[in-house]
């Protein structure tokens, strides 16, 4: 089946892969941008460098571009604000030079959860695309250097890397906080709260307890989901993705990163540009990974936006398929208690990534910044007597809690399942859904806004099995906003015994996940789609394991579509500013992208 996929996708592909690999071609066959330049470019290009202008002007090492999402209202991000002089340094301590390209905006999901910020967080994504590229315009780097994590930032950057394939990109992850208050004992918390047994003060207290420090979260979301990806896409070093920020190791890789982003330049005899890293069979390996690890649904809406940056065109079916043979490895938060650093410590992405070989799973000659081939990724990064070398990772869990080998898998299928039918194409993660509450036929309750959802269920409304339907949360309607803020009341009626679903052409994070919710819904309300057609009393299925999600009321598809007014969605903090992404914004299934 991996093989399969890969050629479908190859087929699909070949028209815009071969104008894609054209263009790059050609641009790197212009050698060093800088050394086309007029002087009065490169004296603007130098002017701040100081000692390095010497080395800079002599053009005859790299001199490699940082693109960095630093700022210090993100935990994630925050441990990059000591990395450009450290790479600055160790780039002179091999006679070459390093600048800060420019920055990226870095929004947090976790802040703007239930406010109207949130409706500019996945179009951020394009936005970073964008000004990233603006940092790399300046065309005067030999490689570039990534730094970010986060939910938005890795797929934008990856979509920029792509852009400028022509010369290599290496990204730097910071890593996870360490542990703090249990995940399961926060979300507790949270519905107590809902359920008014706990009061602001208690839940203030146990979610400062949970994100206490510089790092990602650590539960197994969006962000860390991104760094799973970077690694078996092979564009981070091994076993670099979930080492914590500030330590020793960390500060090594982020050395060890910066010296192989020198070596594999147009200028020495180890070219690897992005274009070739990123190519049709570094994908499916990241699927792969996805499926293993339960990851975040965000990545089924960012994979092919990031794939049609590199002329490769990914369907919601090539998900389906490969979650069809690779099993469920591990559970991390919120598919099980532990977090991502008991998931490192138990073996982690080396213990999969050799397990996943061993089994054909894997794409084992990919191309990658460490080398040919995703045999360097089973090994773990050391510090032995301050070098850093990599040794054997962990040839068996070391926790089979929490990480499982590919013959002992969690369930037998992956984390993640596309969902078809009459209402349109979704996508459902399943990894934390038990079996018994994978199948639902129910009445639909209709509502526009999350807000309403939450309205009536602290009034009581909900008494029956229901299956929740939000609409008007498209990329078109509002820029396609998470709807996390409705994971706690539909947990809480879950708890309470009734079976209860969630269909919407909304996002869940990848903090979601223990009540079945159909998302990412295909054409959206607002583009006509059949989602706008469902009414209260509407009798849907919802079956996880089939893949079918049908409306059973007779008549359902001759209706007339329901019309919102979504003018409200058109100004306030910025959002005005993104009208054009609105309006131009592609379908869901391929990646809700106004650029690519």
């Amino acid at each position: 089946m991996i093989a399969k996929v890969t050629d479908d996708i190859i087929r699909r592909s070949e028209p815009t892969r071969r104008a894609y690999l054209d263009q790059m071609d050609a641009l790197a066959k212009t050698g060093p941008a800088r050394g086309h330049l007029g002087c009065s470019n490169l004296a603007h290009a130098y002017a701040a460098m100081g000692d390095d202008k010497t080395t800079l002007v002599a053009d005859r090492a790299p001199n490699l571009g940082i693109i960095t999402a630093y700022n210090d209202m993100l935990s994630a991000h925050k441990p990059y604000e000591t990395y450009p002089n450290l790479i600055k340094e160790a780039a002179r301590k091999v006679g070459a030079t390093a600048q800060v390209a420019g920055g990226v905006p870095a929004m947090c999901d976790g802040v703007t959860q239930g406010e109207i910020g949130m409706e500019m967080s996945l179009f951020s994504r394009d936005t970073i695309a964008m000004a990233a590229a603006i940092g790399l315009s300046h065309n005067t780097y030999d490689a570039a250097l990534f730094l970010g994590v986060c939910d938005k930032i890795v797929p934008g950057l990856v979509m920029a890397a792509a852009s400028f394939g022509h010369i290599p990109a290496v990204f730097l992850p910071a890593g996870p906080m360490t542990s703090g208050l249990p995940n399961e004992e926060k979300a507790e918390v949270r519905k107590q709260f809902a359920r008014g047994e706990v009061g602001r003060d208690e839940l203030m207290k146990a979610e400062m307890a949970a994100y206490h420090g510089v790092g990602t979260c650590t539960f197994y979301g969006t962000a860390n989901t991104n760094q799973m990806l970077m690694e078996f896409m092979g564009l981070h070093l091994p076993g670099s993705s979930f080492v914590n920020p500030e330590t020793p190791l960390r500060d090594a890789l982020t050395v060890a990163g910066t010296e192989r982003a020198l070596e594999i330049t147009g200028l020495g005899n180890d070219f690897r540009p992005a274009s070739q890293v990123l190519d049709e069979k570094a994908f499916v390996n990241g699927m792969v990974g996805l499926m293993a690890t339960g990851g975040s649904t965000n990545l089924v809406l960012h994979l092919p936006a990031m794939a049609r940056a590199a002329g490769i065109i990914l369907d919601i079916d090539d998900f389906a398929q490969l979650s069809a043979v690779t099993p469920l490895m591990a559970k991390v938060y919120p598919n099980g208690l532990a977090d991502v650093n008991h998931f490192h410590a138990a073996g982690g992405l080396g213990f999969m990534i050799k397990e996943l070989l061993n089994a054909g799973l894997l794409h084992a000659d990919s191309t990658t910044i460490a080398g040919q081939g995703l045999e360097d990724y089973s090994k773990e990064p050391k510090l032995i007597d301050d070098k850093l070398v990599w040794t054997d990772g962990a040839g068996e869990t070391l926790n089979d809690k929490i990480l499982r080998p590919v013959s002992d898998g969690f369930q037998k299928t992956g984390g993640l399942q596309s969902l078809d039918g009459n209402i349109g194409r979704a996508v459902i993660k399943i990894s934390a859904v038990a079996e018994e509450r994978r199948f639902i036929e129910a009445k639909a309750r209709v509502f526009h806004d999350q807000e309403g959802v939450k309205a009536a269920f602290k009034a009581g409304e909900f008494t029956e099995d229901t299956i929740v339907v939000v609409r008007f949360q498209g990329p078109k309607s509002n820029g396609m906003p998470e709807l996390h803020g409705l994971t706690t009341p539909l947990s809480v009626l879950q708890d309470r015994g009734l079976k209860i679903a969630l269909v919407t052409d909304g996002r869940m994070s990848g903090a979601s996940g223990k009540v079945p919710a159909a998302i990412h819904m295909s054409p959206e309300a607002a583009d006509g789609g059949a989602i706008a057609k469902i009414r209260d009393g509407d009798l849907l299925r919802l079956d996880a394991e089939s893949g079918e999600l049908v409306n059973l009321t007779e008549g359902f598809e001759d209706r007339e579509a329901a019309v919102a007014d979504l003018t409200a969605n058109a100004h306030g903090l910025g959002r005005n500013l993104f009208q054009n992404f609105r309006n131009h914004v592609s379908p869901a299934t391929s990646g809700a992208s106004p650029i690519v």
